[in-house]
């Protein structure tokens, strides 16, 4: 009986959801009547489904103030408002210590786990422990080519290769000859696999610079001082949002004429590409990926649903460019794009 209630509630909640998007194609005013009431129903936290407030936690390698994981943070509450879940989120940039705060929260018997990958061979026997322990696993964001290997239900995130051939593709048609690859996170294999994919297919040559991405000033000055002794550098491409901003700065101090792509979207770089300051940037989609996450543990737990076939749940790439930049300011704003 308590499947046939539930089963009930959620096609209503797929009802109302139906409406309120019907709400939103009849009117901006419309759709922002559809907004204001889906934030105030997240601010109750009235959840969609009456399955037990299972607990998730997530773990991932961001650092301090990286606006990117806010998002997926946005992304995973919401979900987790919706489908009753009690969401836990810790984050540490070292590899040793990632692991230590995924065993923490199997060492609380949490009900999911969902975890990054950026250093894979790190995160390896924590993700056994987790799978030893009973614990489902999804993986976001880096690591899709380990994530099966480790024991994960799915990955969702984006191919990191496929999205860097994107970028050398959008440079080819923007006629650029000679690019600069900037890493910010030495030993993130996904951050190696966007400059090789780039590199791959961009015709002209591009070329890797190693940044300390926890030092913005040092990040600003290796750009700048790149740009000042290669005036042929037409273009410098940023693997995070946060840097896009240090690099538009590093070319303002040396006198580059190169244009300033990344990857990643927020209210900074939707206003760059509104105002052209930026050419354009590669977006991933992190609020679905933390969203996604979530409610894909919660179909686990409760209908031992997987989705992805084997294969990773893929949520980007999207290159978006001035064109597109006025349409999700709005939402980059909201902190949901």
């Amino acid at each position: 009986m308590a499947r046939v209630k539930t089963g009930v509630r959620a096609v209503g909640a797929v009802l109302v959801a139906v409406l309120g998007a019907s709400l939103v194609g009849c009117s901006s005013t419309g759709g922002k009547r559809a907004e204001d009431a889906r934030k105030a129903a997240a601010a109750g936290g009235r959840a969609a489904v009456d399955t037990p407030r299972w607990t998730f936690g997530m773990v991932t390698h961001s650092g301090d103030g990286d606006t990117f994981w806010d998002i997926v943070q946005n992304g995973a509450k919401q979900a987790a408002v919706k489908d009753n879940i009690k969401f836990l989120y810790a984050h540490d940039d070292e590899a040793q210590q990632q692991a230590q705060l995924v065993d923490s929260y199997i060492d609380k018997k949490v009900d999911g786990i969902i975890v990054t990958l950026a250093k894979p061979d790190a995160m390896k026997g924590a993700l056994a422990r987790a799978k030893k322990a009973g614990i489902p696993v999804i993986t976001v964001n880096s690591g899709s080519a380990e994530s099966k290997e480790f024991g994960a239900l799915t990955h969702i995130g984006q191919d990191e290769t496929i999205a860097g051939e994107a970028v050398g593709d959008e440079l080819n048609k923007r006629g650029r000859k000679k690019a600069l690859c900037i890493l910010h996170e030495q030993g993130n294999v996904g951050h190696e696999q966007r400059c090789a994919g780039a590199k791959k297919t961009f015709e002209g040559k591009m070329e890797n610079l190693y940044v300390t991405g926890t030092n913005m000033p040092d990040v600003q000055s290796s750009i700048e001082a790149r740009l000042q002794t290669d005036k042929s550098l037409d273009a410098v491409v940023t693997l995070g949002a946060p840097f896009a901003d240090a690099a538009v700065k590093a070319k303002e101090g040396a006198g580059s004429k190169a244009e300033v792509d990344t990857f990643d979207l927020n209210e900074k770089v939707a206003a760059g590409l509104k105002s052209g300051s930026l050419g354009f940037a590669v977006d991933q989609q992190p609020y679905l990926q933390g969203y996604e996450a979530v409610d894909l543990l919660w179909l686990y737990k409760y209908n031992a649903d997987v989705l992805g076939g084997g294969k990773p749940v893929l949520t980007g790439p999207q290159i978006i460019t001035k064109d597109q930049a006025a349409e999700l300011e709005e939402y980059a704003k909201r902190g949901t794009r």
